[in-house]
């Protein structure tokens, strides 16, 4: 049994200090930091935070350093600035690395990581585009080749509610699966204002949410999670998507480049239907959870409910929540017992399933698995950045605006590839 996340504390075996390493200390980095400290009885320490703005590592550790006291370890000499602050915090002794920075930089800062030698837990989605995936596929084959633990934030996947549900519907309860049904709706999230002082790069990047190369939109960056729960529940991944969105209430410039709304359904190879839908929009009505239809029966599974066709409940999960903490706590315990967690592969196959859904609600078309994966379109080229006076990715139309995606015309600026003279 793996050790299970507690109010008093979260044990795990073994008694070796394990040094950790934090690139991105924003509000998931500070998080991740906290849950890993968590982990282990006192065996955690912070050893080194590198950030691209000299703002955040202080905010970040100082309220952590009350509740920690001297298990952060960094120090002046530990706490690195800047666009290559990934690569300073990797050439210190730290063991695991944390990678929390916008997801538009995660493949670059995975394949070194593993470079580097270093364990590493990172932050979903894994990349916002395909060549990103394919560049974390292969990093997280190489390591395997080296014996190092890769863990992905997609914490569901910890959580004893969802493991039991899942377990239970992979047993037959309901039957064959026959569909699907997820949601992430919810209103408006946070938006960085722009200053006057900063570069067209700092803003985006600071207000990362709303550019593709930074975020992938909340389709990618959000709704992935409920994505990856079908994923998991049928092992598989799907071979197409059809889709559709847009941008009706979000409109404004500070919104940059993505749609405020999808809906997609999914065809898997056997044939069951993902239906999606996710949404930013307040004033609607919001729901985050997943669902499955078989030929017995359905199920609530974010609830951990299950009935049978005729509405009777006939299961309710005991298993426990709490999956961001818990995520740390397998990844500490496995590691103590010489087991190797390697979640690279269905963290960029689910990665690639919201990506395959973007691409069909910008372009308006059907897309299928094997081209949306065979994708050279690269929203960015991050490895090239080196100072906030670079040119950003994405530039400002005239009148301020940023160029947005309209379905069924200029699809060529969402793929490369005509998808209606595939056959």
């Amino acid at each position: 049994m793996r050790a299970e996340a507690s109010r008093g504390g979260y044990h795990v075996f073994g008694s070796d200090t394990i040094r950790v390493g934090v690139i991105g200390s924003g509000g998931r980095g500070s998080g991740a930091m906290a849950d890993a400290l968590n982990a282990q009885s006192g065996n955690v320490e912070i050893t080194a935070v590198g950030d691209l703005f000299a703002d955040r590592p202080a905010g970040s550790l100082g309220g952590l350093k009350e509740r920690y006291k001297d298990r952060i370890k960094v120090t002046p000499d530990t706490t690195f600035i800047g666009f290559d602050a990934y690569q300073k915090v990797l050439d210190t002794d730290c063991q695991t690395v944390i990678l929390a920075t916008p997801p538009g930089f995660r493949p670059l800062h995975f394949e070194a990581a593993v470079k580097a030698g270093k364990n590493v837990f990172m932050e979903k989605p894994v990349a916002v585009d395909a060549p990103g995936v394919q560049r974390v596929l292969r990093a997280s084959e190489e390591a395997k080749r080296k014996g190092l633990s890769v863990q992905v934030g997609l914490q569901r996947r910890h959580e004893r509610a969802y493991m039991e549900t899942l377990q239970r519907l992979k047993d037959g309860i309901i039957g064959d699966i026959v569909a699907a049904r997820v949601y992430w709706n919810q209103g408006f999230l946070w938006v960085a204002g722009r200053r006057p002082e900063q570069t067209e790069l700092e803003y985006q990047i600071r207000n990362w949410l709303y550019f593709n190369w930074l975020s992938g939109d909340h389709l990618v960056e959000q709704h992935i999670h409920n994505l990856d729960v079908i994923n998991w529940l049928l092992d598989d991944y799907p071979v197409k998507a059809e889709g559709m969105g847009g941008r009706q209430v979000r409109t404004g410039s500070q919104h940059g480049e993505i749609f405020d709304h999808h809906a997609i359904e999914y065809t898997y190879a056997n044939g069951v239907k993902m239906f999606s839908q996710c949404r930013q929009i307040a004033g609607c009505w919001n729901e985050v959870s997943e669902h499955v239809h078989g030929t017995k029966g359905y199920c609530d599974i974010a609830a951990g409910r299950i009935y049978d066709l005729n509405g009777k409940e006939i299961f309710r999960t005991e298993g426990s929540r709490g999956g961001h903490a818990q995520e740390h706590v397998d990844m500490y315990a496995d590691m103590a017992r010489g087991l190797i967690p390697n979640e690279g592969e269905y963290g960029a196959k689910s990665t690639m399933t919201a990506i395959m859904g973007r691409m069909s609600t910008y372009s308006g078309k059907a897309i299928r698995w094997e081209d949306a994966m065979a994708s050279k379109r690269m929203l960015a080229d991050v490895d090239g950045l080196t100072s906030l006076q670079d040119k950003a990715p994405v530039q400002p139309l005239e009148n301020g605006e940023y160029e947005i995606a309209v379905p069924g015309e200029g699809w060529e600026k969402v793929l490369d590839w005509n998808p209606d003279k595939r056959g």
